[in-house]
């Protein structure tokens, strides 16, 4: 704007605040509560041109497909094609999960997304005794590529686009993967989907790791190497914000932490002999959708933005594809109520379209029941439905970035980018994000304490927990793991051990500890085991025997 834009503008709206805002006011006040971000910003009543002050089209929006993609990875976005409706979905064995696949893609779900049970995350078996309890229960459970067979059988996998939330162990899972491909005939660089990874969230805000973080982020860059070699298709890092937002951060926390944790992982691959553009191009990133539409849409078009530069300007990126910020959301579990479930099936609707009005390329929908269970199929059914209805019915998926321009979308990408880059310099400040977990995790605590606060004080509504409260009974048709699976399990898993060779076994779990001892790629002779029948359990027993685990430190 030119000076005298400004000022005609100004002139303008001090008339409107004085002729038409102040008597609406006296006449009607405005609405207790609070007018905020979720970092404690002020919401302005309304935005004008003069907020967007210094904004240049070309260099901070540009076009669709266009550096530096704050309007979208793709030139044509959605009209070319939808994003992948990926629901999350995996309990008990792997035959029962199979099951609730197929019916998934019955029902029209374009990609697969595997949640694993919490011994799988951890790397214990189905028959260890530290796990038996928690076997099946929170997702499947996966302890050698016989399972995995089971898992997938009859999904041919060069025709699946396959996401499997697994960090702590996703070398292991790619490998068994990798294997079950190619004994269906598939090879390796015809494989599609995503590992997430991503182990560094795991210390700050979720607590599914192993090994201590040194040896942990080799193993990701020995994957980021194996795949650029041999799975040049898969994506071999899903970054994740998600699940610092589900323990409390802020929409600017979430975005400068998740690109802090990216900082860490390029720098690492450099540090291991990688080249920028060699691995750039296959991170992916993965978010939160919360419930606040303006600010989630600004959250993800910020950002992209902030990505494009950090890789162009701080690393040095010359290949395009390695300036796109590429992700998968998911609807916020830690916004599902258990009281008034159906209330949820809403808040999935505003959080699944805050995703695709701001860009994402993969979405997950919540299941309105995942306050109280594993979600049941009519209720998984819905979740997936409210994706469909958004693809073809509602129009946003007709033009790219449909709320760009708008001045309250404008300033609050600016804001967001803004409070981010702050904190990314004070993570850079400690020695990045390896150094900074602490700073994070207190960060984080903070800002849930405060929106906790903000509820029970009610200045935030959550309706049907502190508001239009009603008396309502639990539930029925709940969907249960079965209580048998774990032993049902073991014994599936000892039968395994008894026809396996027990001397190719032994070799090739000498294999990985001379590997983890040494400085070869640990990918390789992981890759041998899983053919071998060695199971995930004793992978993992033999690098914990050689890399120690991780011992947390408690910050409050």
């Amino acid at each position: 704007m030119t000076p005298e834009e400004y000022q005609k503008l100004e002139a303008a709206r001090q008339a409107w605040e004085e002729t038409v805002l102040k008597p609406a006011l006296e006449r009607a006040p405005e609405r207790p509560g609070l007018f905020s971000t979720s970092g404690g910003n002020p919401v302005e009543r309304v935005y004008t041109p003069a907020d967007l002050e210094g904004l240049d089209y070309s260099r901070d929006l540009g076009f669709p497909g266009q550096y530096p993609f704050t309007r979208g990875v793709q030139p044509t976005m959605y009209r070319g094609r939808l994003w992948t409706m990926r629901q999350y979905a995996g309990f008990g064995s792997a035959a029962e999960t199979n099951r609730r696949y197929r019916y998934l893609l019955d029902q029209g779900q374009t990609g697969l997304s595997v949640a694993f049970d919490l011994p799988t995350q951890m790397g214990y078996d189905a028959a260890s005794p530290v796990a038996r309890s928690e076997v099946g229960r929170v997702g499947v459970s996966i302890s050698s590529i016989e399972d995995m067979a089971a898992l997938f059988e009859g999904i041919p996998l060069d025709r699946a686009s396959t996401s499997m939330t697994i960090n702590a162990t996703a070398a292991v899972l790619l490998c068994m993967y990798v294997a079950l491909a190619e004994s269906q005939g598939v090879p390796a660089d015809r494989l599609q989907g995503t590992v997430q990874n991503d182990i560094l969230k795991e210390y700050i805000a979720r607590g599914t790791y192993i090994f201590p973080p040194a040896p942990s982020m080799r193993l990701i860059t020995d994957l980021f190497a194996f795949c650029r070699d041999r799975v040049p298709r898969w994506n071999t890092i899903s970054i994740s914000g998600y699940h610092m937002r589900e323990a409390g951060s802020t929409a600017a926390q979430e975005v400068a932490f998740t690109l802090a944790n990216a900082i860490a992982y390029v720098e690492a691959a450099l540090e291991a002999g990688l080249k920028v553009d060699e691995f750039a191009p296959q991170l992916s990133f993965f978010f939160n959708a919360h419930n606040n539409l303006i600010e989630e849409v600004a959250k993800f078009r910020c950002a992209r933005r902030l990505w494009a530069r950090i890789m162009r300007e701080r690393f040095g990126a010359r290949d395009p594809r390695s300036w796109m910020l590429r992700f998968h959301a998911q609807t916020a579990g830690s916004m599902l109520t258990a009281q008034q479930p159906e209330n949820n099936v809403v808040r999935v609707t505003i959080q699944a379209l805050a995703a695709v009005l701001g860009g994402c390329q993969s979405l997950h929908t919540n299941s309105m029941d995942e306050a109280l269970a594993l979600p049941s199929e009519q209720a998984v059914r819905i979740a997936l439905r409210t994706q469909q209805i958004l693809a073809y019915e509602s129009g946003v998926a007709d033009t790219a970035d449909p709320l760009g321009g708008s001045y309250a979308i404008e300033r609050l990408t600016r804001q967001i980018e803004e409070e981010a880059e702050t904190y990314i310099a004070k993570i850079d400040g400690l020695g990045g994000s390896v150094h900074a977990i602490g700073f994070m995790q207190r960060e984080i605590q903070e800002a849930a304490y405060r929106y906790q606060q903000e509820v029970e004080a009610k200045s935030r509504i959550v309706v049907g927990v502190n508001e239009f409260v009603a008396e309502e009974s639990r539930p029925g048709g709940l969907f249960q793991v079965d209580p048998a699976v774990g032993e049902a399990l073991s014994c599936r898993l000892e039968e395994i051990r008894r026809r396996r060779d027990p001397g190719r076994c032994q070799r090739a779990l000498d294999r990985i500890g001379a590997a983890a001892r040494g400085r070869d790629n640990l990918l390789p002779p992981i890759l041998e085991a899983v053919k071998a029948s060695v199971t995930l359990g004793e992978i993992c027993d033999a690098l914990r025997q050689v890399f120690g685990v991780h011992q947390p430190s408690v910050i409050f």
